[in-house]
Protein backbone atom coordinates (compact mmCIF):
# COMPACT_ATOMS: atom_id res chain seq x y z
CA UNK A 1 0.00 0.00 0.00
CA UNK A 2 1.35 2.80 -0.90
CA UNK A 3 1.55 6.31 1.36
CA UNK A 4 -0.74 8.65 -1.65
CA UNK A 5 -3.05 5.41 -0.83
CA UNK A 6 -2.93 5.69 2.43
CA UNK A 7 -3.39 8.98 2.75
CA UNK A 8 -6.53 8.59 0.33
CA UNK A 9 -8.17 5.67 2.74
CA UNK A 10 -7.49 8.11 5.83
CA UNK A 11 -9.01 10.97 4.05
CA UNK A 12 -12.45 8.72 3.74
CA UNK A 13 -12.77 7.31 6.89
CA UNK A 14 -12.32 10.16 8.92
CA UNK A 15 -14.43 12.50 6.29
CA UNK A 16 -17.37 9.65 6.51
CA UNK A 17 -16.75 9.78 10.45
CA UNK A 18 -17.60 13.52 10.60
CA UNK A 19 -14.29 14.36 11.63
CA UNK A 20 -12.42 18.06 10.93
CA UNK A 21 -9.78 17.63 8.06
CA UNK A 22 -8.04 20.72 9.20
CA UNK A 23 -5.41 23.11 6.97
CA UNK A 24 -2.00 21.44 6.10
CA UNK A 25 1.19 23.16 4.56
CA UNK A 26 1.77 20.03 1.83
CA UNK A 27 0.38 16.51 0.89
CA UNK A 28 2.99 14.98 3.17
CA UNK A 29 0.71 15.59 5.75
CA UNK A 30 -2.83 15.51 7.33
CA UNK A 31 -4.49 16.87 10.03
CA UNK A 32 -7.57 15.45 11.52
CA UNK A 33 -9.73 17.21 14.54
CA UNK A 34 -11.59 13.82 15.92
CA UNK A 35 -15.12 13.69 17.02
CA UNK A 36 -16.34 12.23 20.37
CA UNK A 37 -16.85 9.30 19.02
CA UNK A 38 -13.75 8.73 17.33
CA UNK A 39 -11.51 10.34 19.96
CA UNK A 40 -13.25 7.39 22.30
CA UNK A 41 -12.34 4.88 19.67
CA UNK A 42 -8.60 5.77 18.90
CA UNK A 43 -7.35 8.05 22.22
CA UNK A 44 -7.21 5.58 24.83
CA UNK A 45 -8.57 8.15 27.50
CA UNK A 46 -10.99 6.46 29.01
CA UNK A 47 -10.45 7.94 32.63
CA UNK A 48 -11.22 11.67 30.51
CA UNK A 49 -13.84 10.67 29.17
CA UNK A 50 -15.43 9.83 31.93
CA UNK A 51 -13.90 12.57 34.35
CA UNK A 52 -15.97 14.79 31.79
CA UNK A 53 -19.49 12.85 31.47
CA UNK A 54 -19.48 12.87 35.06
CA UNK A 55 -19.16 16.72 35.67
CA UNK A 56 -21.05 17.54 32.22
CA UNK A 57 -18.12 19.59 30.93
CA UNK A 58 -17.20 20.70 27.67
CA UNK A 59 -15.21 18.12 25.95
CA UNK A 60 -12.15 19.08 23.89
CA UNK A 61 -11.49 16.14 21.62
CA UNK A 62 -8.04 15.44 20.14
CA UNK A 63 -6.43 16.38 17.17
CA UNK A 64 -4.01 14.03 15.48
CA UNK A 65 -1.46 15.15 12.66
CA UNK A 66 0.15 12.66 10.60
CA UNK A 67 2.76 12.62 7.83
CA UNK A 68 3.44 10.13 5.45
CA UNK A 69 7.30 11.15 4.59
CA UNK A 70 9.72 9.90 7.32
CA UNK A 71 12.06 13.01 6.15
CA UNK A 72 9.78 15.65 7.83
CA UNK A 73 9.53 15.88 11.35
CA UNK A 74 5.60 17.28 12.43
CA UNK A 75 3.08 14.40 13.17
CA UNK A 76 3.17 11.01 13.43
CA UNK A 77 4.60 9.03 10.80
CA UNK A 78 2.48 6.30 9.01
CA UNK A 79 2.67 3.49 6.71
CA UNK A 80 1.56 0.40 5.69
CA UNK A 81 2.20 -2.11 9.04
CA UNK A 82 2.31 0.96 11.78
CA UNK A 83 0.35 0.12 14.68
CA UNK A 84 -1.53 3.15 14.51
CA UNK A 85 -3.17 2.05 10.66
CA UNK A 86 -3.90 -1.08 11.86
CA UNK A 87 -5.79 0.54 14.62
CA UNK A 88 -7.73 2.20 12.25
CA UNK A 89 -8.27 -1.00 9.93
CA UNK A 90 -10.25 -2.00 13.20
CA UNK A 91 -11.64 0.49 13.86
CA UNK A 92 -13.59 0.91 10.47
CA UNK A 93 -14.25 -2.77 11.22
CA UNK A 94 -15.69 -2.03 14.48
CA UNK A 95 -17.96 0.94 13.11
CA UNK A 96 -19.01 -1.47 10.01
CA UNK A 97 -17.47 -2.75 7.11
CA UNK A 98 -20.18 -1.07 4.08
CA UNK A 99 -20.66 2.24 3.31
CA UNK A 100 -23.10 3.75 0.56
CA UNK A 101 -21.85 7.07 -0.97
CA UNK A 102 -22.82 9.59 -4.29
CA UNK A 103 -20.74 11.24 -5.98
CA UNK A 104 -21.23 15.43 -6.60
CA UNK A 105 -21.02 15.69 -10.33
CA UNK A 106 -19.94 18.73 -12.32
CA UNK A 107 -22.65 21.60 -12.92
CA UNK A 108 -22.20 20.53 -17.14
CA UNK A 109 -22.47 16.52 -16.57
CA UNK A 110 -25.42 14.21 -17.26
CA UNK A 111 -27.41 13.30 -14.00
CA UNK A 112 -27.16 9.65 -14.53
CA UNK A 113 -24.95 7.55 -11.62
CA UNK A 114 -24.02 3.98 -12.31
CA UNK A 115 -23.58 2.01 -9.40
CA UNK A 116 -20.12 0.63 -8.37
CA UNK A 117 -18.75 -1.97 -5.77
CA UNK A 118 -15.72 -1.34 -4.09
CA UNK A 119 -13.34 -3.47 -1.69
CA UNK A 120 -10.81 -3.25 -0.15
CA UNK A 121 -8.22 -6.20 1.30
CA UNK A 122 -5.41 -6.76 2.93
CA UNK A 123 -3.55 -9.87 1.48
CA UNK A 124 -1.10 -11.21 3.97
CA UNK A 125 1.71 -13.76 3.08
CA UNK A 126 3.18 -15.67 5.48
CA UNK A 127 5.58 -18.22 6.63
CA UNK A 128 8.29 -17.57 9.31
CA UNK A 129 8.13 -13.90 7.81
CA UNK A 130 4.91 -12.15 7.00
CA UNK A 131 4.32 -8.95 4.16
CA UNK A 132 0.82 -7.28 4.15
CA UNK A 133 -0.28 -5.31 1.30
CA UNK A 134 -4.07 -3.54 0.66
CA UNK A 135 -6.28 -4.18 -2.93
CA UNK A 136 -8.06 -2.02 -3.65
CA UNK A 137 -10.59 -3.24 -6.24
CA UNK A 138 -13.93 -1.36 -8.00
CA UNK A 139 -16.21 -3.22 -10.01
CA UNK A 140 -19.37 -1.21 -12.43
CA UNK A 141 -22.55 -3.22 -11.96
CA UNK A 142 -23.89 -2.50 -14.78
CA UNK A 143 -21.33 -3.23 -17.78
CA UNK A 144 -18.78 -5.63 -15.29
CA UNK A 145 -15.64 -2.69 -16.20
CA UNK A 146 -13.22 -3.33 -12.81
CA UNK A 147 -10.55 -0.94 -11.41
CA UNK A 148 -7.62 -1.42 -9.63
CA UNK A 149 -6.33 1.13 -7.34
CA UNK A 150 -10.18 1.97 -6.40
CA UNK A 151 -9.20 3.43 -2.78
CA UNK A 152 -7.08 6.25 -4.82
CA UNK A 153 -9.37 7.08 -7.38
CA UNK A 154 -12.54 7.58 -4.91
CA UNK A 155 -9.86 9.67 -3.22
CA UNK A 156 -10.02 12.69 -6.46
CA UNK A 157 -13.82 12.49 -5.94
CA UNK A 158 -16.23 14.69 -4.01
CA UNK A 159 -18.65 12.08 -2.29
CA UNK A 160 -21.60 12.57 0.18
CA UNK A 161 -24.25 10.61 1.91
CA UNK A 162 -27.50 11.50 -0.20
CA UNK A 163 -27.96 11.51 -3.80
CA UNK A 164 -27.36 14.68 -5.03
CA UNK A 165 -30.46 16.96 -5.97
CA UNK A 166 -31.34 16.35 -9.78
CA UNK A 167 -29.39 13.02 -10.32
CA UNK A 168 -30.64 9.51 -10.03
CA UNK A 169 -29.03 6.14 -9.83
CA UNK A 170 -28.93 3.73 -12.88
CA UNK A 171 -30.60 0.12 -11.79
CA UNK A 172 -27.49 -2.63 -11.37
CA UNK A 173 -27.22 -5.49 -13.97
CA UNK A 174 -24.79 -7.80 -11.57
CA UNK A 175 -26.04 -8.53 -8.11
CA UNK A 176 -22.99 -7.70 -5.28
CA UNK A 177 -23.12 -11.29 -4.40
CA UNK A 178 -22.01 -12.23 -8.06
CA UNK A 179 -19.67 -8.79 -8.23
CA UNK A 180 -17.89 -10.39 -5.07
CA UNK A 181 -17.21 -13.39 -6.65
CA UNK A 182 -15.79 -11.49 -10.02
CA UNK A 183 -13.30 -9.70 -7.52
CA UNK A 184 -12.33 -12.67 -5.72
CA UNK A 185 -12.06 -14.76 -9.15
CA UNK A 186 -9.80 -11.26 -10.31
CA UNK A 187 -7.68 -11.15 -7.10
CA UNK A 188 -7.01 -14.93 -7.42
CA UNK A 189 -6.10 -14.68 -10.58
CA UNK A 190 -3.63 -12.28 -10.25
CA UNK A 191 -2.06 -13.75 -7.44
CA UNK A 192 -1.34 -16.99 -9.59
CA UNK A 193 0.63 -14.64 -12.03
CA UNK A 194 2.91 -13.32 -8.65
CA UNK A 195 6.45 -14.55 -8.26
CA UNK A 196 6.70 -16.94 -5.84
CA UNK A 197 10.27 -17.14 -4.48
CA UNK A 198 9.43 -16.00 -1.23
CA UNK A 199 7.81 -19.45 -0.80
CA UNK A 200 10.54 -21.30 -1.87
CA UNK A 201 13.15 -19.84 0.58
CA UNK A 202 10.87 -20.44 3.63
CA UNK A 203 10.26 -23.92 1.86
CA UNK A 204 14.17 -24.12 1.52
CA UNK A 205 14.49 -22.92 5.21
CA UNK A 206 11.89 -25.70 6.72
CA UNK A 207 13.95 -28.28 5.02
CA UNK A 208 17.41 -27.54 6.53
CA UNK A 209 15.64 -27.04 10.03
CA UNK A 210 13.62 -30.43 9.86
CA UNK A 211 16.65 -32.14 8.51
CA UNK A 212 18.50 -31.09 11.72
CA UNK A 213 15.35 -32.18 13.38
CA UNK A 214 15.76 -35.51 11.98
CA UNK A 215 19.55 -35.77 12.57
CA UNK A 216 18.82 -34.67 16.28
CA UNK A 217 16.56 -38.34 17.22
CA UNK A 218 18.22 -40.48 14.51
CA UNK A 219 19.56 -42.50 17.04
CA UNK A 220 15.92 -42.98 18.28
CA UNK A 221 13.72 -46.04 16.64
CA UNK A 222 10.62 -44.78 18.02
CA UNK A 223 10.34 -41.15 17.67
CA UNK A 224 9.28 -39.72 21.30
CA UNK A 225 5.94 -37.00 21.16
CA UNK A 226 8.03 -33.77 21.30
CA UNK A 227 9.56 -34.73 18.24
CA UNK A 228 6.06 -34.83 16.42
CA UNK A 229 5.40 -31.51 18.19
CA UNK A 230 8.67 -30.01 16.98
CA UNK A 231 7.85 -31.27 13.64
CA UNK A 232 4.65 -29.66 13.36
CA UNK A 233 6.35 -26.63 15.23
CA UNK A 234 7.95 -26.09 11.96
CA UNK A 235 5.14 -26.39 9.61
CA UNK A 236 3.20 -24.18 11.37
CA UNK A 237 6.18 -21.62 11.60
CA UNK A 238 7.46 -21.71 7.97
CA UNK A 239 4.94 -23.32 5.76
CA UNK A 240 4.14 -20.33 3.05
CA UNK A 241 0.43 -19.58 2.76
CA UNK A 242 -1.30 -16.56 1.47
CA UNK A 243 -4.87 -15.03 3.32
CA UNK A 244 -7.23 -12.54 2.38
CA UNK A 245 -9.30 -10.45 4.58
CA UNK A 246 -11.80 -8.03 3.78
CA UNK A 247 -10.85 -4.53 5.51
CA UNK A 248 -14.18 -2.65 4.57
CA UNK A 249 -16.46 -1.72 1.36
CA UNK A 250 -19.13 0.21 0.06
CA UNK A 251 -21.78 0.58 -2.62
CA UNK A 252 -20.84 3.98 -4.74
CA UNK A 253 -22.94 5.77 -7.26
CA UNK A 254 -20.66 7.09 -10.37
CA UNK A 255 -19.88 8.97 -13.28
CA UNK A 256 -17.37 6.56 -15.08
CA UNK A 257 -16.93 9.83 -17.81
CA UNK A 258 -15.50 11.95 -14.80
CA UNK A 259 -12.22 9.01 -13.73
CA UNK A 260 -9.04 9.31 -14.37
CA UNK A 261 -8.85 7.04 -18.04
CA UNK A 262 -5.83 4.89 -16.52
CA UNK A 263 -7.90 3.44 -14.06
CA UNK A 264 -10.52 1.76 -15.72
CA UNK A 265 -9.49 -1.44 -16.90
CA UNK A 266 -12.01 -4.14 -18.76
CA UNK A 267 -12.36 -7.21 -17.43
Amino acid sequence: MQQAEIRDFLIRFFSSSECTLLPVDNQTQLKVKLTKQMDKLLMNRPFYWHYIEQIGAVPETATLTFRFDDQIDEGEFIHFGSPRLHQIFNTAEEMGRYIRLYQVLPSQAAPALEPWLGLNMKVSYQCDLKKDRLISIGLQLVNGVLIEGFQSMLGKLELIQKLPDYCYTLSPLITVKSGIQRIERFIASELETEPYEWADQASERWKKDEDLLDAFYEQEEEKPDRYNQEKKALEEQYKPRITIRLVNAGLFYLQSSTFMPQFIKDR
